[in-house]
């Protein structure tokens, strides 16, 4: 199954048995199986998130950020998160849960979502956190402790969840936390808003992992900064960076 070195002679192929094998385990193998698992080409995704040359009209019950088209839901908060002078985050607030949504630039023909998954759980175990990998609703996910430093000045955690979908070109990240993250069936919502989200990408040359920017809709109502601070601190005490209050358009539809 996996590509080996040519080998001249038994005495050869013995060493190189010796190198590959160590307390049993095929460490050569095991390499390679990584590498594959990493560089694989994207999946095909029946159910969404969509290209945007999959939809024919992308704003059609979504809001238009630009190189997002987020799903509209009863009720929801929509914040945008700022880097510079550049909006490359939305944050979906549903009730006491919430769903991050980023998109990035990626490959052609290479699905990232593997490695970033490892990259992911990698820097938060040496934060000190706990991070389990499994299987859920929208593929592979992390469900992630995050160390995270709790109003009253004491340590805590905090439960989130990493999920990701690679596509044409781009590849969509969610956090989801909250109720959502601490009772996954209860996020079914927010799956679905994930699900349903557009990405255009745009023709332009990108570096792989380069940020896609977002903009405002044109019909925005902002809410000024700092507005329902103490509301937004109930619901995610201790919250990671990337769910920050940022600017906000609320009761999108």
């Amino acid at each position: 199954m996996f590509g080996r070195r040519n080998k001249k002679g038994a005495a050869e192929d013995a060493a190189g048995e010796a190198e590959q094998v160590v307390d049993g385990v095929d460490t050569e193998a095991d390499v390679e199986v990584e590498r594959e698992r990493v560089r694989l080409e994207p999946e095909p995704r029946p159910d969404g998130p969509w290209d945007r040359s999959e939809v024919r009209e992308p704003g059609e019950g979504r809001v238009d950020l630009g190189g997002l088209f987020v799903p509209g839901v009863e009720g929801m908060e929509l914040r945008v998160e700022v880097a510079g002078d550049a909006i490359v985050a939305a944050t979906v607030v549903l009730r006491d849960s919430a769903i991050q949504l980023q998109a990035f630039a990626a490959p052609k023909r290479e699905g990232i979502w593997g490695e970033v998954r490892e990259e992911i759980a990698s820097g938060i175990t040496q934060q000190g956190g706990i991070v389990d990998e499994v299987e859920g609703s929208l593929g592979w996910e992390l469900r992630a402790q995050v160390p995270v430093q709790l109003p009253d000045g004491t340590g805590g955690f905090q439960v989130v969840r990493f999920v990701g979908v690679d596509g044409p070109r781009w590849f969509l990240r969610g956090v989801i936390s909250g109720q959502g993250a601490v009772q996954p069936q209860a996020a079914g919502l927010l799956e679905q808003i994930f699900r349903d989200t557009v990405v255009l990408r745009g023709e332009g040359p990108m570096a792989p992992r380069d940020p896609i920017v977002l903009k405002l809709p044109n019909d925005a109502q902002m809410v000024p900064e700092g507005v329902q601070t103490e509301e937004a601190g109930s619901r995610f005490s201790g919250g990671m960076g990337q769910l920050q209050r940022g600017p906000e358009i609320t009761e999108v539809r």
